[in-house]
This record gives C-alpha cells, sequence and structure tokens, in this order.
C-alpha cells in the first residue's frame, strides 16, 4: 500500500501539521495593506505577496517573445518594486525562462508557483524532478493539479495527488492545489480536505471566468456561484489565488481592470492574484489597482 495515500494522509504527521491553524481568516472582505504585503494563504501557513507575476499569458509565448535579456529585466523590475511571488506552468514555454530570470535572487526571498499536467502513465515524482531542473530550484513553494476542468477530477487525479504527498515529505513540494476551469470542476473544491490552495478565476462582470463548461468564454450570469464558492474555501482554510483579472487581456480600458482588482480582493475576498506583464508599464499599474482597490 502507497504510504502516501489521499486515504491515510490526515492520519499522518504530515496532515497534521498541514491542518494546523495559523490563525483566523476573514471570510471575504479586503485587508488594508498593498499589493506587495505578504498574506497568508489559509492554512497552510505558506505567504506570499499579494502580486503575484504571471508567466502564463498565451500560453508564456507573450512572455517568451521578449528574449530572455528582457525578460530578466522585466522579472528584476518587478522584484525591486516588491514583488516576490513568482508563476508559471509546466504547459507553458516559460518555466526555464523564469528559472534563468531569478537565478540571481536567494531562493528564500521569492515563492515560486508551477502547475502540473496531470497526464497519464507519468511517473509524478519523476515530473517533478525534471521540472524542478527545468526551474533550477530545489523546491516549488506550491504545486498546482493543472487545468481540472471536469466533475471527476478528484478522482481521476488520485495518482497525482498521491504523489504531490510524497513530494511535499520530500520537501520538494511545499504546498499543493488545483486550478480549476469550469463549474463543474469548480464545484468539487469546497470541502476537499486535500487542497491547500485554490486556483480560481475571477473577475467584476465574468469575462472568460467559470460557467456550465470548461470553455474559456464569458459567463456573465454565473459570477455570484464562483464568488459564492470563493468563500466556502477560504471559510475551510484554503489559500485562493485568482486569475483573469485583466480578462485575458480583454480589459483594455483602465477602468474596468481596476474594477476587477477592486471585486475580487473586496467583495469575493481572494488572496492574491496573478497577472501576465509584458512590460513594466503594467506592473507599475497592477501595483497601482491593487493599492487602489484596498485603500
Amino acid at each position: 500500500m502507497n504510504p502516501f495515500s489521499r486515504r491515510d494522509f490526515l492520519k499522518t504527521s504530515l496532515a497534521a501539521g498541514t491542518m494546523a491553524s495559523v490563525g483566523s481568516v476573514p471570510l471575504y472582505g479586503a485587508t488594508p495593506g498593498s499589493a506587495t504585503d505578504k498574506v497568508t494563504l489559509g492554512k497552510s501557513g505558506l505567504q506570499v505577496t499579494r502580486l503575484a507575476f504571471g508567466t502564463g499569458t498565451n500560453n508564456g509565448h507573450v512572455q517568451a517573445e521578449l528574449g530572455q535579456k528582457e525578460f530578466n529585466r522585466l522579472v528584476h523590475y518587478a522584484y525591486d518594486h516588491g514583488i516576490r511571488f513568482y508563476e508559471t506552468a509546466e504547459a507553458y514555454v516559460t518555466p526555464a525562462m523564469l528559472g534563468e530570470a531569478l537565478k540571481p535572487f536567494p531562493r528564500d526571498s521569492y515563492q515560486l508557483m508551477t502547475k502540473v499536467t496531470t497526464d497519464e502513465g507519468v511517473d509524478p515524482l519523476k515530473r517533478f524532478d525534471e521540472m524542478r531542473k527545468t526551474s533550477q530550484t530545489d523546491y516549488f513553494d506550491i504545486m498546482l493539479l493543472h487545468w481540472q476542468h471536469t466533475s471527476d477530477w478528484v478522482s481521476t487525479t488520485s495518482r497525482w495527488q498521491d504523489g504531490v504527498l510524497e513530494a511535499q515529505q520530500k520537501q520538494m513540494i511545499h504546498t499543493r492545489g488545483a486550478s480549476v476551469h469550469g463549474l463543474p470542476a469548480l464545484r468539487q473544491m469546497p470541502g476537499n480536505q486535500w487542497l491547500q490552495v485554490a486556483m480560481i478565476r475571477m473577475n467584476h462582470n465574468g469575462t472568460r471566468m467559470d460557467g456550465p463548461t470548461y470553455a474559456d468564454n464569458n459567463n456573465p450570469d454565473n459570477v455570484s456561484e464562483v464568488v459564492a464558492h470563493v468563500r466556502q474555501v477560504k471559510k475551510d482554510g484554503m489559500g485562493v489565488i485568482s486569475m483573469k483579472l485583466v480578462g485575458a487581456g480583454d480589459f483594455t480600458k483602465h477602468e474596468d481592470r481596476l474594477a476587477a482588482m477592486r471585486y475580487a480582493f473586496n467583495h469575493a475576498g481572494i488572496d492574491a492574484a496573478t497577472v501576465g506583464f509584458k512590460n513594466t508599464q503594467e506592473i507599475d499599474e497592477a501595483i497601482s489597482n491593487i493599492n487602489q482597490a484596498l485603500a
């Protein structure tokens, strides 16, 4: 029997430490502060800046087209302006570029989140090792099961969940979670004891947000349900990180980008947001928008 199975993990010392409370968290509502303040992701105890530097715009091609030198400059600009949370994914074209860009900085001075593709017929531990080598890191602060989009994802990814637990025992991964697309997948998050972090799409008008299917389209009628799930998983003790705060680039007006941040932090009560950047002006604006949302 696999000693790291999901069935048994709540009985182990790993589970005891993982599920220990680190203090009460608000159900919703923004906490006064700034985009570069550290916030705690639920009961995981992991602290990250509210704003994460995303590298997955158009699967990372937008960032990759900058070239390594310009991308390095952008990552360093973000770091120098207080962003210490960086996001990539195995499916993006950017993990190696991000690993190279982060080399000058002490590893314990920032948090790195990645997402693994839950393929069949793959050894999870071997995959995690490959991902660490690509990203030039000994560990990932957060590992998410990427693009879970069906109502049965909890059962179909059981082998990957076991692998993540084993990797946590080996200190290859510090915090675990999943990113979901579509309401059928999102509805499986509340009450899920395996999850420590939930990555949920969020903005004020449902642009590229969750709906009846996992299709990447607009679902304004379902925003209230998404918010309800965000509030519930926070009540369950999970940290919530959101994407689509600029509507995957669809929000061409500043007022929409600001409104999305205000809605996400003030109304839904998310903990952190990831935004993909291609220039320093976008970094400055995202910091300003979150600061205004939290004012």
